[in-house]
Parts: C-alpha cells; sequence; structure tokens
C-alpha cells in the first residue's frame, strides 16, 4: 500500500489495540496536536485525509499548548488504567521541545503516551533549517535528543522502511505496564511526506494483550514467611493497585488478615476512606495514624508502589529497627526497593495470591486513633477562618460537592499535601494528584484528559494561582471541544506552599509572593492587580466569583448543574493551618548563616537527619 510516512503513521494507530480480561480497548484513543512547518503537511494533512475519507479513525483534537497536551494524554491513561492513551504531535524545534516536560511527567509516574515531535530534514537539502540546532560534534543530532533520557521507548525515522520496526516497539513498550512511560518516535519533516510501499499487514488489526503476571511459588512463599513473622504489619498502597483494578481483592486482604492499608498520593482511593482498615495517607503529607503505625511497622508490605520520598517521609517513615519490606509489583525495579523480599506480580494477582496463603490474622488498635483523626478533619473543614477562608475549608467544600464517582485534579503547591492529609476518597479513580513530577499547570490539562476518558464524572480541577499563571490554555480547548470541566481556581497572591517550605527552612519566604516590588527590594509592596476570574472569562469559561465558603458550595452546586465549563474563583489566606502529619521531607538547610531563622531551621534539619536511615 503506497502511503507516505504520515499517512501510515495515522493508519497504523488507528488499528491497535489493548486487551485485558477479555476486554478489548483502543489503544491510541485519539491524536492532540499543533501544527506548524514541521507537521501540518505530514501528520496534518494524514490526519485531515483520514477524517475526510473514514479510512482511519484517529480523532484529531486541536491542544493550545505542547506541554499541556501531554499532560491531558497522561490524565487520559492515568484515567484508563494505562490501558489506552493518546497520541500528540507537534513541530519542529519549540514546537516539539515544549513536549519535554510532559515526557519527564508521564516516565516519572509510569503512564503511557505516544509523542510524534518533528524533526529536521533527513537529507539535510536546506541545512541549517529554521528552528534546526546546529551541533558541531554530528549532523544527526537535534533538539529531539533531548527527548532521550525521558522516553522509555526513542527512535527517528530518517528512512521510510524504518517505520514498521520503530512503530511496533513503540507500542510494544507503550502496552508493558513494567516498562512503559513516554514513548518518542522522531518524524523528521520531509520524511513525512515521502511516499512508500507499506506491507498491507502493518495496518491489520493488531491487539495487544496486557499480561497479568502471577507470583513465582517460590517468592511468593518467602514473602508469606516474612508477613507472618510480623507483629505490627502495615499494607501500603500505591497506583499500580489501581490501574491492577485490584481494589475489592484488597479490600479482601484487609478483612481477611486485619492489616491497616496506608496510601500513596496514587493509591489513595484503592479503599474507600472509611473501610475499617483505611488509615489515610503516609509520609511526608500523611495522616498521624499511618505514620504512627509506619513507625512501629516491623513488615511493611508495598502493592504497587515505588517509595517516593513523600512515602517513606525522606526514610525516616519507617522507625522500627527491625523493619522489613516486602513488595508486590509489576516492576522488579520497584519490587526490590528497600533490600525487600520481592513478589514480581501483577498487583491483582499477587494480592489474591497473598489472601489466600497468609492465614494469620492481627488484631486492630487504631480504632480511637482514626476517630480522633476524623474530628480534626472536620474541624479542618469548618473551621470558619478569616477574614478570607482557608485552604482547607475550600479542599472540604470541594469534597462535600463530589460525588462518588466524580474526580479531584491537583499536582503542585502547598494543595497536593492538604489533599492527601484530608481528602476523603470513595473510589478508586476520584482522587488524581499527580504528585510524581508535581508539575504546576497539570491541572487544568490533566482535568481534560480525565474528562476525556471518562465523560459520565465531574471533573473538578482544583488549581492555585501560580499553577493557573503557568498554564491554562487548555480551558481554551475544553470550551472548544464542549466538555465541561469544573475548575476550582484558588487565588491567594503568590506560591503558598513555597512561601510555607522557605519559611520552614529559614529562608522567611522570600521570593514567593505576588506583590509590587518594595522599597527594600523585595516583593514586599501591595498585592499586584490581577484579575485571574476575568481572564479565564476571556477563555471561553463561566465564571463564578465566590467571597465565602457559603458561596463557594453555591458555586459548586450551580456548577455541577452546568453543561459548560465553569471556573469557580475562590480568595484565601495562604497563612491558614492544617493539621500536622507530624512527618518530615528532606530539604536541605543552609549549614551556615548569619540569619537566625535559618541557623534555627538548621538545627530542626539536623535533629531529623539523624533518624533518616537506610534500608539494607
Amino acid at each position: 500500500m503506497r502511503l507516505t510516512v504520515a499517512q501510515a503513521v495515522v493508519r497504523f494507530l488507528a488499528n491497535q489495540w489493548t486487551e485485558r480480561d477479555g476486554v478489548e480497548q483502543r489503544t491510541i484513543a485519539g491524536c492532540f496536536g499543533i501544527f506548524g512547518h514541521g507537521n501540518v503537511a505530514g501528520v496534518g494533512q494524514a490526519l485531515l485525509q483520514a477524517q475526510r475519507t473514514g479510512e482511519a479513525d484517529l480523532p484529531y483534537h486541536l491542544a493550545r499548548n505542547e506541554q499541556a497536551m501531554v499532560h491531558a494524554a497522561a490524565g487520559y491513561a492515568r484515567m484508563k488504567n494505562r490501558l489506552s492513551t493518546m497520541a500528540c504531535t507537534a513541530s519542529i524545534g519549540p514546537g516539539s521541545t515544549n513536549m519535554l516536560t510532559g515526557a519527564a511527567l508521564a516516565t516519572v509516574n509510569r503512564l503511557p503516551v505516544l509523542l510524534l515531535p518533528s524533526d529536521v530534514f533527513a537529507t539535510r537539502v536546506a541545512q541549517p533549517v529554521l528552528q534546526e540546532l546546529e551541533d558541531p560534534r554530528g549532523y544527526d543530532v537535534s533538539v529531539n535528543d533531548a527527548f532521550r533520557p525521558l522516553s522509555r521507548f526513542f527512535d527517528r525515522i530518517w528512512r521510510p522502511e524504518q517505520l514498521p520496526s520503530a512503530l511496533l516497539a513503540a507500542m510494544r513498550v507503550l502496552t508493558d505496564p513494567a516498562e512503559t512511560g513516554a514513548v518518542t518516535v522522531c518524524l523528521p519533516q520531509d520524511v513525512q511526506a515521502e511516499a512508500w510501499d507499506f506491507p498491507d499487514e502493518l495496518f491489520r488489526k493488531r491487539v495487544w494483550h496486557v499480561a497479568r503476571p502471577v507470583p513465582e511459588p517460590a517468592a511468593l512463599g518467602r514473602a508469606v514467611e516474612v508477613i507472618r513473622s510480623a507483629e505490627h504489619p502495615l499494607i501500603v498502597v500505591g497506583g499500580g493497585v489501581t490501574y491492577s483494578e485490584a481494589s475489592a481483592d484488597l479490600d479482601a486482604l484487609a478483612r481477611a488478615t486485619g492489616i491497616p492499608v496506608a496510601d500513596t498520593h496514587a493509591g489513595k482511593g484503592a479503599l474507600s476512606w472509611d473501610h475499617p482498615n483505611s488509615v489515610g495517607g503516609v509520609g511526608s503529607t500523611g495522616t498521624p495514624v499511618a505514620n504512627k503505625l509506619a513507625r512501629e511497622a516491623d513488615v511493611v508490605i508495598g502493592i504497587g508502589t515505588r517509595y517516593s520520598d513523600f512515602t517513606t517521609a525522606s526514610r525516616t517513615a519507617f522507625q522500627n529497627p527491625d523493619v522489613k519490606f516486602v513488595n508486590v509489583n509489576v516492576a522488579s525495579f520497584d519490587a526490590a526497593k528497600h533490600s525487600a523480599t520481592m513478589v514480581v506480580a501483577d498487583a491483582r494477582e499477587g494480592i489474591a495470591a497473598l489472601t489466600a496463603t497468609i492465614g494469620r490474622t492481627w488484631d486492630r488498635t487504631y480504632d480511637d486513633a482514626k476517630e480522633a483523626w476524623q474530628r480534626a478533619v472536620d474541624e479542618a473543614y469548618h473551621m470558619n477562618h478569616g477574614p478570607l477562608p482557608s485552604q482547607a475549608e475550600v479542599i472540604g467544600a470541594v469534597n462535600d460537592a463530589c460525588g462518588e464517582r466524580d474526580v479531584v485534579v491537583q499536582a503542585a503547591g502547598s494543595m497536593p499535601g492538604d489533599l492527601q492529609l484530608l481528602w476523603r476518597a470513595r473510589d478508586p479513580k476520584q482522587y488524581h494528584v499527580e504528585y510524581g513530577y508535581s508539575c504546576m499547570g497539570f491541572e487544568v490539562a490533566g482535568a481534560l484528559g480525565i474528562k476525556m476518558a471518562d465523560p459520565g464524572r465531574e471533573v473538578f480541577a482544583l488549581v492555585g494561582d501560580g499553577s493557573y499563571l503557568m498554564m491554562s490554555q487548555e480551558i481554551v480547548t475544553a470550551v472548544a471541544e464542549r466538555i465541561k470541566l469544573i475548575v476550582v481556581l484558588v487565588q491567594n497572591h503568590g506560591f503558598a506552599s513555597i512561601g510555607a517550605l522557605s519559611e520552614s527552612l529559614g529562608s522567611q519566604r522570600f521570593g514567593t509572593k505576588y506583590r509590587y516590588r518594595g522599597e527594600d527590594d523585595d516583593y514586599d509592596g501591595k498585592i499586584l492587580p490581577i484579575d485571574l476570574a476575568a481572564n479565564a472569562e476571556s477563555l471561553g469559561a463561566k465564571v463564578m466569583r465566590c467571597k465565602s465558603i457559603g458561596d463557594l458550595r453555591a458555586a459548586l452546586a450551580d456548577a455541577r448543574a452546568s453543561d459548560r465549563t465553569t471556573v469557580v474563583h475562590i480568595e484565601t489566606d495562604p497563612l491558614s493551618p492544617v493539621p500536622s502529619s507530624e512527618s518530615w521531607w528532606d530539604v536541605p538547610v543552609s549549614e551556615v548563616s548569619i540569619l537566625d531563622s535559618t541557623r534555627s531551621a538548621r538545627a530542626t534539619y539536623d535533629d531529623y537527619k539523624r533518624v533518616q536511615r537506610d534500608y539494607l
């Protein structure tokens, strides 16, 4: 079949399917893109031809920012349990390199996204072309080589006949739960338009079967032996439990053994917050209940978690001198962490095997602590802070407005910490906080992808003014596509999270406020006259301005009833309190300073460093 390289890419992607447990779905559900001279006549023409002729079913969605469209694809993939994703096409040069941050986010979070950046002329006939990097080390280097360390698979198509092997390799990685992440296939702009006789077999329907690896019996036996030896076991669940759709199996394991279950950001909601064994988040932004159990635990059973520094409180969370780890993970890389007894398996299969073989129960001793903590959450949600409301009250109002199947989206600033601490998740897909890369600007774009993946859910994007100013353009995409989002825009005139961290580290919130430059050459003048609500309205959203938590609750009800993208704006106090997690995060403090605040913070830092440990 004689096609251009771009036409072949579109036709191939439209015929890729993923299957797990007998259910098939499109591997690449559509393509986000922004066209420039590098791809408008290649991939752009191929997508137009497919749409006009029906020769390939690959819907095109016009994005407004290249980084944002990768975030949207990542949100889509996570919502689809990594079984389906989107492709992203961008023009040569800055259009393509704008996707680098999105690639990093996807790979850090183990989320499949397919990137199709345009590249320099393969023929070098007009070298150097507009936006080409001239590297004296070699003519085969382009700006797209920056994708190499950020991608789980990378290739560049210099000749049309290279395309079939590259596409098949790309699909292998996209559908591998242990090895997935950003997949980058660079397409030189002249090669995109070059024709070649591709074999018809390349375009047949191809089903990629996603396996559920079962535990190796000997490994399972070793793990069960360690677990049975425990007096104070603790389960820590990560995103792998959700991607494996293992919530029911986790419930059975917890009820059969009595072991308490703590969660990471990616694992939150795997058990409902009111499950008798659920103790909330663990680590730097976890609950005091989970963190007390973590300090006492002699066996930690990690299921589907990669143990980020927030989960381990920078390796201070698990303080029992004899603590051992049992890790169930589809990726051996993660299963081996903390010198664990490894069970390399699909989370659902691994949980089911543990339930069938542990054969021991442990007494519950944490109910009173859970009840006390929930009273503290209620107080935070209804503290009547003034004159401006607190961020905790905003979170409480959104939590109450969320139906059981609705989704809250967040990524950066102080809100992820407050959310893991306070949010009461009732569904495995309700809590979508991207905290692997903690990328400012993810919220609106991620919410767009989530809503596209499951239109039947209301999606609430919680975004601070710092993140909103980084990237809010996909409000326009949502409006153009008639995709309804609810954006809760929290304005506190600066970077609340970094301001609080700066203060705790002795740096006095330097450089973290949105204010005029003052007389002492710091940004301590009057608040800037920024009207983010007006900005959102200019992008086509319906906007509601709130002055109180009562206003917010009424606005959220109206937003739910609306059929269009709505931005709910509220100003909050950046200094409002939240309960303590009774935990720590390692951010180094200056070892020497003439500032008293810095010296005091360093003394506290040194105290925590003394209890930091390796798990060998």
